[in-house]
């Protein structure tokens, strides 16, 4: 008889679209794989038959009895777990204290920045270098000089001649420069399409600035973890080291300037409110209300986190141009500024200019920012963009910000008239400010960055040479012709002054210096082992954007092409750690304080599809002398204890060298990037060679190298087990398991093929292609991470994406693991998972065997799944169809394929929704 109806997938359906899949309830939790057939499992309409409840019982006991026998004997789970087991008397488990550890780590952070603001060694040698070299220097109107124009180096005419400015220039490919042709000898010079390379005030400033190769060369034999360091002048031009080739756009254009960026901006100047007033008159039609919205867009391309900006317009009244910003000064992060951008975009001019009145609002948002201790609390300035002010406007400034001047003023008069020019030089001049004439759209980005100058001017008077710390960016945002480099930075920057007498009084900023520091180096500095299966540590800045943090996405394909979402560096971490709906967390860090909290928290895995329920420890601290704070992650369980073994280095030596162990490439067993010798050995290598006194210049983390010896100890025999399985089974093994694997919590993985390496089934696992099998420094494989929350001995299932196969025909593929606890002195920690990986028609012959069982006797059932008017499904503890009699559908959510079905299991409590209460 038929079954139920069957439904199509339905947008409307509340689960058939479920993002994070389903999580088991805790009653269910021992539940592995759950066999629910649809006959059952609804109500049978009339004339159905309906399967006896035993016979199903019986199915779903048959084949998880078989299933259990196979993957604990291809595993050699038991195997694993009994040499633990032996061992415990031994082993010491030992309680994580968060707040040290976080305070640990924080120091260690401390001490690595504080080495690269020695580059304040490092700067303040550019700094000192750079302005010695400027006040030895003449300007000479007629300078003819030859630099490496990045460019340009390497180039050669049709007559087979180096084109000028581009000699030979030699480059070689280098690991610590993520492999990028770099010249570590010289530096070389970048300048945007609109900066002409042979002005005489750019061949001054590249001829004074050559100085710095020497400097720049030292401090990377000083300090070989030293990236990227440079010069970014005022006038345009951006000397950068190691030398590299910089490669126009598909337009041939260059649009990197130098001026233009965070770490720039902030070190020229400090904190800023900006309000800016637009003229919106009549007069500002056509081209000059276009040269005044792209004035306002490059204005807001000058301001960063640290900034706080509002935008009024103004022609017969005064409106702002985001109505909920009234009267009020908003930080000028990415969203912002892009939000007034397309405001500003959208604004039609008519009527008549009427400035005072725009210029007392102005005034008043910023006096009532002040008193109320808003904003930045620093500079102050308004802009004036305009074609002309006529009307009485000194009473505003009598009032509002004479005689103290509190307020700089900036005048940008749009248009080729100058009728108007002496009142808009008047208004500037009277109030510290800067009057500029806009004519054409090129005009506005030079124009434009001299506020910039000008609100640096007490800094450079004074000789502040502040260090800033910038937001985190892309390395391919600063190399814009090698967007594969996408690694995450900050910049350490500060600005470089004229020494000059004569120029002195007058505050002339030379340009920024700033060298960088890859975030993915900071974060080694808190090793994942100490951080246990589902721990991690992260960084925020003090405006509450993220750092670092494992759950940081900052990229999204388009195509084959992986791009930098619009605001990867300005997620806030309500947005990552959402669980923390009061935002105490986020408050506690961006105020700096040291403390620790416990949340309860859905943790997504498998890209979405899954979700943990945990309860996790946060632990919080300041990075002194940064605006960042760290935070630590534990997971309440076996995440608040770590294991600690105890081996000899004669035996561990012995177990570590079978092929068949390999170590988490990304984590630090041994610091192998600071000499260049160690840089081509990989952590095994390395750790060997530490172990047997080769290389005694080789820096090791002692206890990781000492549990990774204790576990290369405990788990060698299973290479033994795993290759007599393959050599001595009598069954046809190749058919049930492509292979085994075992993962140790200090990153030890083992891996046997029982198969030739051209059958395995799914190549990419455990490979850094598969960085979600694998170890990494931001998290423990998936498999280990699914098994850790299961009870001991009990397996998870997870079938492998078959979207992009190797090639034809190749079958899908399952995953089964489990974890191995180890209990001391009544505390649990996780010490190890193993697993096999194995392919999916195995499982479906295993499940079609199991139903022909029958329980009303010996002999066949009448019915079975393989019957066509019966509907059966095996899925996995999140909700996934593993087996189905319709292909199409493995890997699909059951909700997806059947609602009504999905939903009664629901109401049944077999599974929970994600935003229910565990």
């Amino acid at each position: 008889m038929p079954g139920p109806p069957r439904l199509s997938p339905d947008p409307s359906c509340p689960y058939s679209r479920m993002p994070w899949g389903l999580g088991l309830s805790p009653w269910k939790t021992a539940v592995i794989l759950s066999l629910l057939l649809s006959s059952t499992a609804l109500s049978p309409r009339s004339g159905q038959t309906k399967i006896p409840l035993e016979t199903v019982k019986l199915w779903a006991d048959t084949f998880g009895r078989d299933l259990y026998d196979t993957v604990t004997k291809y595993s050699g789970s038991l195997l694993l777990q009994k040499k633990y087991k032996d061992v415990e008397p031994s082993l010491r488990i030992q309680a994580v204290d968060g707040l040290e550890l976080v305070r640990k780590f924080s120091e260690d952070m401390e001490t690595m920045l504080r080495r690269k603001v020695e580059a304040v060694k490092v700067l303040q040698n550019l700094v000192e270098a750079a302005e010695e070299a400027d006040l030895n220097h003449e300007f000479n109107e007629s300078l003819v000089f030859d630099y490496y124009n990045s460019v340009l180096i390497n180039e050669r005419d049709a007559n087979g001649k180096y084109v000028e400015l581009g000699a030979e220039f030699v480059l070689e490919s280098n690991a610590h420069f993520s492999n990028l042709m770099v010249n570590t000898s010289l530096s070389s010079v970048q300048l945007p399409t609109n900066v002409y390379n042979k002005d005489p005030d750019i061949l001054n400033g590249v001829y004074m600035s050559e100085a710095l190769n020497t400097v720049f060369v030292e401090n990377f034999q000083r300090d070989p973890t030293l990236t990227w360091q440079y010069f970014g002048s005022s006038t345009g031009f951006f000397r950068i080291y190691p030398g590299i080739k910089w490669t126009p756009d598909e337009n041939g254009v260059i649009t990197f300037d130098c001026r233009n960026r965070g770490w720039y901006i902030q070190a020229a100047t400090s904190p800023k409110d900006i309000v800016i007033v637009l003229d919106m008159s009549g007069s500002m039609k056509g081209l000059w209300m276009t040269i005044a919205k792209h004035t306002i867009s490059t204005i807001l391309d000058t301001l960063g986190e640290n900034d706080f900006v509002n935008i009024i317009a103004y022609n017969d009244y005064i409106h702002y141009i985001e109505p909920c910003f009234k009267g009020i000064l908003v930080q000028a992060n990415r969203d912002n500024r892009e939000h007034f951008k397309q405001l500003v975009d959208d604004l039609m001019v008519k009527g008549v200019g009427v400035v005072d009145q725009a210029l007392r609002e102005a005034f008043q948002i910023l006096k009532q920012s002040q008193e109320a201790r808003q904003g930045s609390l620093c500079n102050q300035a308004i802009m004036l963009i305009s074609d002309g002010a006529v009307e009485d406007y000194e009473p505003v400034f009598e009032e509002y910000n004479w005689p103290d001047r509190k307020v700089r003023v900036f005048t940008y008069l749009i248009g080729r008239e100058v009728t108007f020019a002496d009142r808009m030089k008047w208004i500037a001049c009277n109030n510290k400010g800067y009057y500029t004439q806009i004519s054409t759209l090129a005009d506005a980005q030079e124009n434009v960055m001299e506020y910039l100058h000008v609100l640096s001017r007490p800094m450079v008077i004074n000789h502040d040479h502040d260090i800033i710390w910038t937001e985190a960016y892309m390395d391919s945002k600063l190399f814009t012709s090698h967007a594969q480099d996408l690694r995450l930075l900050t910049t350490v920057a500060m600005p470089v002054f004229s020494k000059k007498n004569e120029t002195r009084s007058h505050g002339i900023l030379l340009g920024v210096v700033g060298s960088d520091v890859a975030l993915r180096e900071l974060m080694k500095l808190a090793p994942r082992y100490k951080l246990g299966v589902h721990g991690y540590a992260f960084l925020n800045t003090n405006n509450g954007y993220i750092l670092s943090h494992p759950d940081l996405r900052p990229l999204y394909r388009e195509g084959k092409k992986l791009k930098p979402k619009p605001n990867y560096n300005s997620v806030d971490l309500s947005e990552v750690e959402w669980e923390d709906r009061t935002e105490t967390l986020r408050t506690a860090m961006i105020n700096g304080e040291t403390g620790s909290l416990s949340m309860d928290v859905k943790v997504p895995l498998d890209k979405g599809k899954r979700v943990l329920f945990l309860t996790n420890d946060y632990f919080f601290t300041d990075i002194s002398d940064t605006p960042f704070s760290l935070g630590v992650v534990l997971s309440q369980g076996h995440g608040e204890y770590i294991l600690l073994g105890n081996t000899s280095v004669e035996e561990g030596l012995h177990d570590l060298l079978h092929p068949d162990l390999t170590l988490a490439s990304d984590w630090i067993y041994c610091i192998t990037d600071i000499d260049p010798d160690h840089r081509k050995l990989s952590q095994l290598e390395a750790m060997v060679r530490f172990l047997t006194g080769e290389d005694p210049d080789l820096e090791c983390d002692e206890e990781l190298v000492q549990e990774v010896l204790f576990d290369a100890v405990v788990t060698a025999p299973m290479e033994a087990y795993w290759t007599a399985l393959a050599l001595n089974s009598s069954e046809d093994y190749q058919r049930v398991a492509d292979r085994a694997f075992l993962g140790t919590r200090a990153g030890l993985l083992r891996s046997s093929l029982f198969v030739g390496s051209e059958k395995i089934s799914n190549r990419k696992f455990l490979t850094p292609e598969d960085k979600a099998s694998m170890f990494t420094m931001d998290h423990f494989p998936l498999w280990y991470r699914q098994a850790a929350e299961q009870p001991a001995g009990s397996f998870v299932f997870n079938l492998h994406s078959t979207e992009e196969p190797e090639g034809p025909g190749e079958p899908a593929v399952v995953t089964a693991s489990t974890a191995v606890a180890v209990t001391v002195d009544k505390k649990t920690a996780i010490a190890a998972a193993v697993g096999i990986q194995m392919r999916l028609d195995f499982l479906h012959h295993l499940f079609w065997a199991a139903t022909q069982q029958c329980s009303a006797g010996d002999g066949l059932c009448p019915q079975s799944c393989r019957d066509s008017d019966l509907d059966c499904f095996v899925i996995d503890n999140n909700g996934f169809i593993l087996i189905s009699g319709r292909p199409q559908e493995t890997g699909r959510f059951l909700g997806e394929v059947d609602g009504a079905l999905m939903t009664q299991l629901l109401s049944m409590g077999v599974f929970s929704h994600p935003s229910m209460p565990s």
